[in-house]
This record gives structure tokens, C-alpha cells and sequence, in this order.
């Protein structure tokens, strides 16, 4: 489940995406816009700061923006970055793997099988969709979907 964290850093970085070309926007302004607690989003704007996804500039004209094309941010990094591995449990993660203490046989394991196929199918819309598509296309989740789809069942 996308935790409020992962859902303001969305928001935010949906925001910024909207900036024209050297745009910038400080937090206050992203909160109010997003309904979003200032001092929340500030945690938020750092971390995805320490990641990669933005820069901030200081003083007069500063604010946060984005550091790539929308184009090149990916939905699924920026969820990770924010909430962690998108799998249901840690068993069945690819970036935080952990056995379970009560499980004999992992490899054998029914759970641990269905929820790796919840995080594949997760993955594969996530990992795919682009910052772009979010903010631009109407449904482009379910277009996504559809395509992930085909490729599995042909």
C-alpha cells in the first residue's frame, strides 16, 4: 500500500513537473497547492533531493526542481525511494530480501510465490510508467497495463 509519504512525493513531484523549463517552486508554495503539511513535505523533498530526482537552489529564485526530464523519471524509483521495495512481503522482494523465520523452504513456498508475482505485475506498470505519462496522459497506468499484459499472455 502507498503510504502517505509515497503519496505527497507523488503529488510534488507532479507538481514540479508542471514548472516551465527553469521554473522553480518552494516548498510552502508545492505544500499549499497540494494540501500537503509543510514540515511532511520538506522530509519528503529532501529525500527525493538525496536521490537524484531533484535539485534545490537557495535564496532569491531557489526552490526545488526537478534534476531530469520528467521523460526519465520513473514512477516505480520514486515510490522505492520513498516507501521501499514495492513487494507485499520482504520474501518476496528483490532490493530487501528477507526468509521468513517460519518458512522451512522458501523456493517451495505458495505465499512467497503469489506475492512475487503481485510485486512482478506492480513492477512492471510502475518501472514503465514515466513522471511524463503520469502527470500528461490520462490512464496511462491502464495503457501501461494492458501493454505488460500482452507481452505476458501474447
Amino acid at each position: 500500500m502507498l503510504t502517505k509519504k509515497g503519496k505527497y512525493g507523488l503529488k510534488a513531484l507532479v507538481d514540479l513537473a508542471r514548472l516551465a523549463p527553469g521554473e522553480t517552486a518552494f516548498v510552502s508554495e508545492i505544500a499549499l497547492r497540494n494540501n500537503i503539511p509543510k514540515k511532511f513535505l520538506d522530509t519528503i523533498l529532501l529525500e527525493l533531493r538525496n536521490a537524484g530526482m531533484l535539485r534545490s537552489k537557495k535564496g532569491p529564485g531557489g526552490g526545488y526542481s526537478l534534476s531530469h526530464p520528467a521523460s526519465e523519471i520513473r514512477i516505480g524509483h520514486a515510490i522505492r525511494v520513498l516507501d521501499g521495495p514495492l513487494a507485499p512481503i520482504r520474501c518476496a522482494s528483490r532490493t530487501a530480501y528477507e526468509a521468513c523465520e517460519d518458512c522451512a523452504d522458501p523456493e517451495a513456498c505458495q505465499v512467497r510465490r503469489a506475492m512475487t508475482e503481485v510485486r512482478d505485475a506492480v513492477a512492471s506498470i510502475l518501472d514503465t510508467l514515466t513522471l511524463e505519462q503520469f502527470v500528461t496522459v490520462p490512464g496511462a497506468a491502464v495503457m501501461i497495463e494492458d501493454e505488460a499484459q500482452e507481452k505476458r499472455f501474447g
